[in-house]
């Protein structure tokens, strides 16, 4: 299911350290930390893309699309075709590579800086506090990077007349709008989501994990590969659903800046609040049940396949700071 250390070697020229010499350290070790993020976060989006096109049409257009998950998949093909579907895959599958590689690898890089400043035993004992402050930081800069491929993402699928693809969709908002208004006027809202749902992740993810490893009664680094892949898929499910219910109100408040240009003088912060008093409680979580199914798939693979490419390139040069036997 996952690629062979043969095949990452023959198609992206890594050597692994694990075979061909001494463990990565440094900016060895952190390029494929954010290597395997991009690819992760590259490949599960991209693939997910059909489920975003009809929670995105959820969330925008709840008049017309009220009926559910399936039945949103069955309006969307019948009314403009089945690759209606993947309108958005190219800024969807380009955005999240560079997103990964920033929050993947910055994740790893603050982690250990927090380590470093603390010590390991105090890290250890407070790992809950560094997960959460590592993973918020990276997802900061992570998001700096999405932000613009997400905003032409959302006007591709919220007006599919908007432009053919990508680069038309990302010219035509260069021009018509400029940079901070037209790629950053959701920055707010995109930190908004992502901090939180990234810092749930990946706590989640942790704690899950450690709660499953110290229960195998095994060390760590005994444990099958092909285990550990099955607790990361595990873990993932669990972060990801705890993730998009606590985005999920910020989710829509994204998809609804960036579908309507801004009035004339109108600050951000008024918008968002103007949108979040029209759509109340239960608007701002339309299109939840999509969603949990699109992210807690999507993060269970996520892991999966970070772990899978880590172990490939022979990246496990990380701080182990969850108490387990290793």
């Amino acid at each position: 299911m996952f690629p062979s250390q043969s095949n990452m070697k023959k198609h992206f020229i890594v050597p692994s350290a694990a075979v061909d010499g001494p463990a990565p350290t440094g900016v060895g070790l952190y390029a494929r930390f954010a290597f395997a993020g991009a690819i992760c976060c590259g490949v599960t989006h991209g693939a997910m893309t059909p489920v975003d096109v009809v929670k995105t049409r959820i969330q925008l257009s709840p008049e017309i699309y009220n009926k559910g998950m399936i039945a949103g998949f069955r309006q969307v093909i019948a009314a403009e075709g089945a690759g209606a579907l993947l309108t958005g895959f190219g800024p969807t599958a380009a955005g999240y590579f560079l997103q990964g590689a920033f929050k993947f690898g910055g994740y790893e890089f603050w982690k250990k800086k927090a380590i470093d400043a603390i010590g390991v035993e105090k890290a250890s004992e407070n790992r809950t506090a560094i997960y959460l402050g590592a993973s918020a930081i990276a997802e900061f800069f992570a998001d700096v990077a999405l932000c613009p491929l997400e905003a032409t993402r959302i006007r591709l699928v919220s007006q599919p007349s908007f432009a053919n693809g990508l680069l038309g969709g990302f010219s035509r908002i260069l021009k018509e709008e400029g940079v901070m208004k037209g790629f950053y006027s959701g920055f707010g809202p995109i930190l908004f989501k992502q901090v939180p749902y990234t810092m749930a992740k990946f706590v989640v993810y942790e704690r899950t994990a450690e709660f499953i490893l110290k229960r195998m009664n095994t060390p760590k680094d005994q444990i099958a590969p092909s285990t550990m892949t099955a607790v990361n898929l595990g873990s993932g499910i669990v972060a990801g659903t705890v993730a998009a219910i606590v985005s999920q109100p910020a989710d829509t408040l994204l998809s609804k800046i960036n579908k309507e240009k801004g009035v004339a003088g109108e600050s951000l912060t008024s918008r968002l609040v103007g949108m979040a008093g029209k759509l109340g409680a239960s608007g701002l979580f339309l299109g939840l049940g999509p969603r949990i199914v699109m992210v807690a798939t999507l993060t269970a693979g996520q892991f999966a396949i970070y772990g899978d490419i880590k172990r490939v390139l022979g990246a496990t040069g990380g701080v182990e700071i969850a108490k387990i036997e290793k």
